[in-house]
């Protein structure tokens, strides 16, 4: 009965996991078709401000620490695994209403894991999305950064929405 009653509480949000599935299939995939069809530093223009471009970042965000001797590799992996211990267990205790929670921590999650996928395997992170204008490059990046960029911004977005009356929840319905 305390079991029954716990789960209507936090709502079990365990079940978005799928989205973070998806997106590490998406990433995985893109990166992998990015591989075969493209020439490394070789960019393929698609449209006015925007090429593909196969690029390996062996560092983090932005290429922080991509200059490194090599244990960069080995921390980017450990922290991802650890944050993402930290966000299972987030959303595992979320509430009922949180689904807007969920959803941004699922983003961020899948892609971490995509990402870490190709720390593990490869040694970098395989980039190809490059947006440019003029002699301003954007530094390419990938599906994996884009969920975990659109996640945190739902999460920030979040903490300024407030509730229209103490008894509506503030993160939406499920």
């Amino acid at each position: 009965m305390e079991l029954a009653m716990n789960e209507q509480v936090t709502g079990s949000k365990l079940k978005w996991l799928w989205l973070a599935v998806l997106v590490v299939a998406l990433d995985l995939g893109t990166k992998a078709m990015a591989t075969a069809l493209l020439t490394y530093g070789n960019p393929v223009p698609v449209i006015p401000m925007f090429n593909l471009t196969l690029l390996h970042n062996t560092g983090a965000a932005f290429s922080f620490l991509a200059g490194a001797a090599g244990w960069q590799r080995w921390f980017f992996v450990t922290l991802a695994l650890v944050v993402s211990v930290v966000l299972v267990g987030w959303l595992r205790n979320l509430r009922r209403h949180e689904t807007r929670s969920a959803i941004s921590i699922v983003l961020i999650l899948g892609g971490a894991l995509g990402n870490v996928y190709d720390r593990v395997v490869h040694g970098y992170v395989v980039d190809f999305l490059h947006f440019y204008w003029q002699d301003w490059h954007f530094p390419a990046f990938n599906l994996a950064d884009t969920a975990i960029t659109i996640g945190a911004a739902m999460m920030i977005l979040d903490m300024f929405r407030k509730p229209a009356d103490p008894g509506t929840p503030a993160n939406g319905s499920e």
